[in-house]
């Protein structure tokens, strides 16, 4: 079993899904601050909806991609070795995803 995703506290990934991650997350956070400079440089309202919107929508990229890779490991490990309760934790997770 990967310790790395017992008890829920750390994940050792793998050099592509970090690099992945963290560039999704760097291309984030320059569209938080493209809104900002927007906002203080009193750009038109529906101009920032637009680009707020996706933010939302390269965050939901990135929690897809991140699910994926944690039920591709973690959850798959954990079942194999027996532990079914993260099935529940996933439900959860699921749960409020889509909220």
């Amino acid at each position: 079993m990967n310790n790395n995703c017992k008890n829920h506290k750390t994940k050792k990934r793998e050099e592509k899904e970090y690099r992945d991650l963290i560039n999704r997350l760097n291309r984030i956070e320059g569209q938080v601050r493209g809104v900002k400079k927007m906002v203080e440089e009193d750009a038109y309202c529906p101009d920032i909806l637009i680009q707020v919107s996706a933010i939302n929508s390269a965050l939901n990229s990135f929690n897809k991609v991140l699910l994926d890779n944690h039920m591709n490991t973690c959850v798959v490990e954990n079942i194999q070795n027996g532990n079914i309760e993260v099935i529940e934790e996933l439900t959860n997770i699921l749960k409020r995803l889509m909220k």
